[in-house]
């Protein structure tokens, strides 16, 4: 009931962090749907299938590691993996730092590579580094430097 209230009952543009989120909201009609960390490669063969069912099964990618491991294992019937590239921007959890000159050659890699195979959809940032604040200006301040972050990789 949440998310059909969030998504203003169009049931499209969530983002899930299981796949076990994703196949419950795809189960109750969402067809459009984030896998909001970067695949492993044991987990690749459920979002493929969730990749083919769905009208939009997006993932993240924050490695050459990644990109080459849905290279190798292509959608059936003229889908395309549709990818966010995961930028870190302070809680090195997950992700590749937006400053890394190795940021910016995966994005080139994933836009320029394989569009038929692997389509980039945008960057993707969390700011999971907000969890430990105790106040709103210290969540604004990371957000403030997030975005900051993100629009400086989009621009170079």
């Amino acid at each position: 009931e949440g998310a059909e209230l969030a998504t203003g009952g169009s049931r499209r543009g969530i983002a899930v962090s299981t796949l076990a989120e994703a196949r419950f909201f795809a189960a109750g009609g969402f067809d459009d749907i984030l896998y909001a960390f970067p695949v492993p490669r044991w987990r690749l063969a459920e979002c493929s299938a969730l990749a083919q069912r769905l009208q939009r099964f997006q993932v993240l990618l924050d490695s050459p590691q990644g990109l080459e491991m849905l290279l190798q294992n292509p959608l059936p019937g003229g889908k395309r993996w549709l990818v966010w590239l995961k930028l870190d921007c302070g809680n090195a959890r997950a992700g590749i730092r937006p400053t890394d000159a190795e940021a910016l050659e995966l994005a080139r890699a994933i836009a320029q590579g394989s569009p038929e195979l692997v389509t980039l959809v945008g960057v993707y940032a969390h700011c999971g580094n907000t969890y430990g604040c105790r106040d709103i200006p210290a969540i604004q301040a990371i957000a403030r430097d997030t975005t900051a972050a993100v629009l400086e990789f989009v621009t170079a």
